[in-house]
C-alpha cells in the first residue's frame, strides 16, 4: 500500500549487483548515479561492503545494492565479504549478474555459482566492458548466454554495456524501470543510499590509500573512523567537519610505506581524500590520518564488525581482542 504523502503512481525496484571482482559494479553504479558514490579501483576486492544506492527515474525508483565480488578464500575478511554479497541478493526483486567480457565469460559464470553457494532468484546477466572488446560483434553472445543459463536457470535475458562509456546502459535502465512494481518509494527525502557519511568518508579515504599506494602495499589495510564531527550552524557561521581516522595495517614495515618519507604518502592520502569528502559533505574538512599497526586485523572480530563486516555461516573462530 502506497503512503499517503506519496504520489499514487509511484514504483520502486531494489536490483542487486553480483560477480566477481572487478566486474564493473562500481563502475555501473557511479554511471547510473551520475556522481562517484562508490569507490572505484583498478585493483580487484575493493568494494567491501554491501550497501544502497538509490536514484529515480520520472515516477520510478531505483534502489541499487552494491555487493563486494565474489571470489575463493579462506580469510575471515574475505568470508566476510562474500557474505555481504549473499546478503545483499537477499529481498532483492531482481539480481544483475555482472560478468567482464575481456575475461572467459562462462568460467567467470561458473567460478561464481560455485563460490556463492546460493541460488539465484530472477536474474539478468550484464556483459560488461564492451568498450574494451574487439570486433565484439563477433562474439556469440546468444551462445554465452545459453550456456549461462545452463548453470543459472533462473537467468531471463541478457544485456552488453559499457559502464565506463555509458554504451547500452539506457537500455538496462529502460528494463529496470519496466520491471518495477506500484509501491512506496524507500527514499523519499531525496537521500541516495542507506549508508551516512561517516561510511563514505571511510571509504574515500580508503580509495585514496589505495589509489596511492598502488602496488606497494596488498589489501592489508583498512579506515576505521575514530572521531566524526559535523558542522554546527551558528548564525552566519557554519563550523568545518572534523574527522579523524586510523588506517590500520598488519605489519610495522607497512605503515613506514603509508607514512612515508617525511609523511609524504599520508599527506597526498589526506589531501587527495578531504577534496572527495568536502564535495560529499559541501563545507570545509579538517582530516587528521594517523596510522596504526593492528597485527592481523583482518582476523580480528572487534575490528571486523567495527568496519561493518558481521559473521557469516562460514565464518571461522578468530579472536576478538583489538
Amino acid at each position: 500500500m502506497l503512503l499517503e504523502d506519496q504520489h499514487p503512481h509511484n514504483k520502486s525496484i531494489m536490483v542487486a549487483l553480483l560477480g566477481k571482482p572487478n566486474a564493473g559494479k562500481s563502475t555501473l553504479i557511479n554511471y547510473l548515479m551520475g556522481f562517484d558514490l562508490t569507490i572505484v579501483s583498478s585493483k580487484p576486492q575493493t568494494t567491501r561492503n554491501q550497501f544502497h544506492c538509490a536514484f529515480t527515474v520520472d515516477r520510478t525508483e531505483v534502489v541499487l545494492v552494491d555487493t563486494p565480488g565474489v571470489h575463493s578464500s579462506g580469510q575471515e575478511l574475505n568470508i566476510r565479504m562474500n557474505g555481504q554479497a549473499q546478503y545483499g541478493s537477499e529481498g532483492a526483486d531482481l539480481n544483475l549478474l555482472l560478468i567482464d567480457l575481456t575475461k572467459d565469460v562462462v568460467s567467470e559464470c561458473k567460478n561464481f555459482v560455485k563460490e556463492f553457494d546460493s541460488e539465484l532468484a530472477k536474474t539478468w546477466v550484464v556483459f560488461t566492458k564492451s568498450d574494451r572488446v574487439e570486433n565484439l560483434e563477433s562474439k556469440n553472445m546468444d551462445g554465452f548466454f545459453t550456456s549461462i543459463q545452463d548453470l543459472i536457470p533462473s537467468a531471463e535475458k541478457y544485456f552488453v554495456i559499457s559502464g565506463k562509456e555509458g554504451d547500452n546502459v539506457h537500455l538496462l535502465t529502460g528494463a529496470i524501470c519496466d520491471a518495477a512494481i506500484p509501491g512506496p518509494h524507500l527514499y523519499p527525502d531525496g537521500s541516495v543510499s542507506n549508508k551516512n557519511q561517516r561510511f563514505f568518508a571511510s571509504e574515500y579515504i580508503r580509495e585514496q590509500a589505495f589509489n596511492t599506494l598502488k602496488d606497494e602495499l596488498p589489501y592489508e589495510l583498512a579506515v576505521v573512523i575514530e572521531e566524526y564531527q559535523d558542522p554546527i550552524a551558528k548564525g552566519d557561521f557554519k563550523q568545518d567537519t572534523r574527522i579523524s581516522a586510523s588506517i590500520l595495517v598488519n605489519r610495522p614495515s607497512q605503515r613506514a610505506i603509508v607514512v612515508g618519507s617525511k609523511g609524504s604518502v599520508i599527506k597526498e592520502i589526506g589531501t587527495n581524500a578531504r577534496k572527495k569528502i568536502e564535495a560529499m559533505v559541501g563545507s570545509t574538512v579538517h582530516l587528521n590520518l594517523h596510522v596504526k599497526v593492528s597485527p592481523k586485523w583482518f582476523r580480528n572480530n572487534f575490528v571486523l564488525d567495527e568496519i561493518g563486516l558481521p559473521r557469516t555461516h562460514k565464518s571461522n573462530r578468530v579472536w576478538r581482542k583489538k
